[in-house]
């Protein structure tokens, strides 16, 4: 029995840190992008609504599928379940990965 993938992807947007939950995240074919699909949002039976987790609700509602640059993208998880999206301050310095890596000739 196959279980379906849940993924965590955490990135930079604007300054600050997204952590949003996906079923679906690969390799773009446009260079440097990882795309995302089917965002997951959980269902709030609670009286208190997180307001950072509706904003992210309200963003991605309509989106079919996310473009997001790989030097924006912090850690990508694979998670047995997908837990509340959140928007976080960036607090400190992340270093972005720099995407024009040449490869090495060792031809002495």
């Amino acid at each position: 029995m196959k279980i379906n993938s849940v993924y965590k992807i955490i990135f930079i947007q604007l300054g600050e840190i997204y952590e949003v939950f996906a079923k679906q995240i690969y390799q773009s074919e446009m260079y440097g992008f990882i795309e995302v699909e089917d965002y997951i949002f959980k269902k709030d039976k609670q009286l208190v609504v997180n307001p950072t987790s509706e904003k992210l609700k309200n963003e991605f509602s309509e989106v079919q599928r996310s473009y997001i640059p790989m030097n924006a993208i912090i850690r990508i998880d694979e998670v047995n379940e997908s837990g509340e999206s959140k928007i976080k301050k960036n607090k400190g310095q992340v270093s972005p990965f720099p995407l024009n890596i040449q490869p090495i000739n060792n031809k002495d």
